[in-house]
């Protein structure tokens, strides 16, 4: 019961992003509300449901977007196992990790969407990825991550009370 609330607020998060935060770029770079979120879901210790938000989103994105299905799928998973691995490992710092895990994310989403896009014959060229659309997503995403982690926090903590835990 409790993963049912990933259809309201990924749903919510999608609508977000292709009617609103698409058109905010900073050259050609957009902030990924969605990746955010998962990032935010993942790094919470008492959420079990993280792959579950990672294979709905990587769906939605499949479905929403102009990318073949399978790209955003893997790179959603992709990003959830890299959260729960800084999480599971050394890092002690929250904040550290979120900043991290962040930057990560947005570099392995944005290769994972170029290889796609690569093997499905569209030729980029790598230096204008990198500074036009990965750079400035980078910086967007970094930008946006804390007011998104405090939301998805509080909602963990709404969806997994403490007192359950125990």
């Amino acid at each position: 019961m409790k993963n049912l609330i990933a259809f309201p607020v990924l749903g919510l998060a999608f609508i977000l992003q292709m009617a609103i935060l698409s058109r905010m770029t900073l050259l050609s770079g957009v902030v990924d509300l969605v990746l955010l979120i998962i990032v935010s879901w993942a790094l919470q210790e008492q959420v079990q449901s993280s792959w579950h938000w990672a294979g709905l989103a990587g769906l939605l994105a499949g479905f929403t977007s102009g990318l073949p299905p399978y790209i955003p799928l893997l790179g959603y998973l992709l990003t959830v196992g890299l959260a729960r691995l800084f999480l599971r490992q050394i890092w002690q710092a929250p904040i550290l990790a979120l900043f991290s895990v962040t930057f990560f994310a947005t570099l392995l989403m944005h290769l994972v969407t170029f290889i796609g896009l690569l093997l499905n014959g569209t030729l980029l060229p790598i230096g204008d990825v990198l500074t036009l659309v990965t750079l400035p997503g980078i910086f967007l995403n970094l930008l946006f991550i804390l007011p998104v982690h405090a939301v998805i926090r509080d909602l963990a903590l709404w969806v997994y009370p403490v007192e359950d835990l125990v």
